[in-house]
């Protein structure tokens, strides 16, 4: 999972692994926009710092990102990506991440954004 800076290889090598609808549920991936992308020098592989609006009810949450392959951080305000936002956080260096923006690697190893097709409203669950 490229996006989660040092992720343990071995939490994935099982990916039939079944889990419970309940732990599923409990897993709330939600829509959100884009409003700003910097650059993350200080991470120790290549990242963004991200700002995401979830809407009213969740606010704007900031998320690390290792998307720089594919993205330009200017490019990136205004879309809407999918992230999940009730992992806690995890502090990055001097960034803090509050939650987990989603990505599916490319034959290559490089994330590409997983987003809805449509826009949608800031703060919208996963179904």
């Amino acid at each position: 999972m490229p996006c989660v800076p040092d992720f343990p290889a071995d939490k994935m090598e099982n990916p039939m692994a079944e889990i419970s609808f309940d732990d599923f549920l409990a897993v709330d991936i939600r829509a959100g926009t884009i409003t700003d992308a910097r650059p993350f020098p200080e991470a120790r592989k290549p990242a963004f710092k991200l700002w995401i609006d979830f809407g009213p009810k969740i606010g704007v949450k900031q998320s690390s990102a290792q998307i720089t392959e594919h993205y330009d951080p200017a490019a990136l305000i205004g879309r809407q990506v999918m992230a999940v936002v009730n992992l806690g956080t995890r502090q990055i260096g001097p960034f803090r991440s509050e939650v987990l923006t989603l990505g599916v690697a490319d034959a290559a190893g490089r994330v590409v954004l997983l987003a809805p097709d449509h826009e949608v409203p800031n703060g919208g669950r996963m179904h």
